[in-house]
């Protein structure tokens, strides 16, 4: 995992913004120039007066929630690391404490700006500190998902095909963090650390607080924000008890792969947020976003598994799949982001008979587990590209883009877009380099 940094920012009002990142300079410039978090981008110009360095950038984001937590005069003597003196802030402030914690916090504001003037963390008297009312209550839960991929079975697993699917290495997390204000705050993150989506809900309607979003540029952050609200709405219904409390929250959630790599975005989300609401996840999904499941079942499952749909419910079974020939299998990303709802449509729209093809594709699946010889896995691969071809009306794409591949490729989720599977040796990733695709990854660095 990334080394991480907890940092402080002091923004043009004099409030403070507390971030965590894994490349510091970075996620500076990018509050500099109004594209990190919504508070900061609108108190530009920001100063960094403070930060603190982490091996793992999750102990980072832990550091980040507690010291948001802390009262104004707590991160000012932080900031001034005149540590001795922290320990008598740390009791619990109530709403009658608010007053006397802003008024002892105007004073050593300016007690600090008096014995040291000339270090660069000065403070402007002249502009008033901002007290929040979202304050840390030390209630910090995590939930944690895998990504997933479909080696067998794509499009058919909807109808009933018996499919092989493997969770990944790389997945999303979701953290909660209770504060007083009865707001439900949000913030994504991608793999390196960069908020891409971040908004506001009111508590306990879930109302969006749309001035959270500029009407010039965040049309897609704000259609966004109204597919959230319906899945935290769709939690709502199935438990009641839901985010109906005393309480509001700060969600931070954490992803460990590019969001175009198609290993679960969504999946994880919603299994994230039905492990948080307590509710089916499977449930969540079919009320929301709707699918086959098998992302869900990979969400929760650390092993490689069969997944299945009998009269619409999941059925999943463990299975021990791990190749003897796993050195010579690679992921390929193609960079081309497919709408999968579209690849669906084309697949129902199909003449074709499919009970056939469904039998021969679970067999396909089973044969596929127990295969011990590359030869044979390669063949199982081909017949399986092929059946698909035929019943979505689309080449493989061993045909139309890797022609002159000296191993086997197969098409993986929704076929033209995102990973596929190849089989091959030591100079399969110079091979598909020179073809222009730079994300090849090992299989026993991509599965759990």
């Amino acid at each position: 995992m990334s080394k991480g940094f907890t940092y402080i920012l002091e923004c043009s009002d004099a409030s403070f913004y507390t971030g965590s990142t894994i490349d510091l300079e970075k996620r500076f410039v990018e509050h500099q120039e109004g594209k990190g978090a919504n508070h900061t981008r609108k108190r530009l110009p920001v100063k960094l007066v403070y930060f603190e360095e982490f091996q793992r950038i999750d102990d980072a984001f832990y550091r980040e929630k507690q010291i948001q937590g802390w009262s104004r005069e707590k991160k000012i003597l932080l900031i001034k690391r005149r540590h001795d003196e922290l320990p008598k802030l740390s009791e619990c402030k109530n709403e009658s404490h608010h007053k006397n914690d802003f008024d002892s916090a105007q004073s050593i504001e300016m007690n600090l700006k008096s014995e040291n003037k000339d270090d660069g963390n000065d403070f402007d008297s002249a502009q008033p500190p901002v007290k929040t009312s979202r304050s840390n209550l030390d209630d910090v839960n995590r939930y944690y998902s895998n990504g997933k991929l479909l080696l067998t079975g794509e499009y058919l697993v909807l109808d009933g095909a018996n499919s092989l699917a493997i969770p990944t290495k790389f997945g999303q997390d979701l953290i909660v963090n209770k504060i007083k204000e009865s707001s439900l705050i949000w913030e994504s993150f991608d793999e390196l650390g960069n908020c891409w989506f971040e908004a506001e809900f009111r508590l306990p309607d879930l109302r969006i607080v749309t001035e959270t979003f500029d009407a010039d540029t965040d049309n897609s952050k704000e259609t966004l924000a109204i597919t959230l609200q319906k899945i935290l709405l769709e939690a709502k219904t199935v438990n009641p008890k839901f985010l109906n409390d005393a309480f509001g929250y700060h969600i931070k959630t954490n992803l460990t792969f590019p969001r175009n790599w198609g290993l679960g975005t969504s999946s994880t989300l919603i299994h994230n947020i039905a492990s948080w609401a307590s509710v089916d996840a499977f449930q969540l999904l079919n009320n929301s976003f709707g699918g086959s499941g098998y992302d869900i079942a990979c969400a929760q499952n650390d092993t490689p598994i069969l997944y299945q749909l009998e009269n619409k419910i999941p059925v999943i079974e463990k299975v021990n799949f791990n190749p003897s020939f796993s050195d010579q299998l690679y992921f390929v990303h193609l960079n081309v982001k497919q709408n999968s709802k579209v690849g669906i449509e084309k697949y129902k729209e199909s003449a074709t008979e499919k009970a056939a093809l469904i039998n021969r594709v679970s067999e396909i699946t089973n044969e596929i587990v127990a295969c011990n010889s590359i030869v044979d896995f390669e063949k199982l691969l081909k017949e399986h590209e092929q059946l698909i071809s035929e019943v979505i009306g689309n080449k493989p794409i061993q045909e139309i883009v890797f022609k002159d591949y000296f191993g086997q490729t197969k098409s993986l989720g929704a076929w033209g877009g995102d990973f596929i599977l190849a089989t091959g040796n030591e100079n399969t990733p110079q091979y598909f380099k020179e073809k222009g695709f730079e994300t090849v990854i090992p299989y026993n660095k991509m599965i759990l």
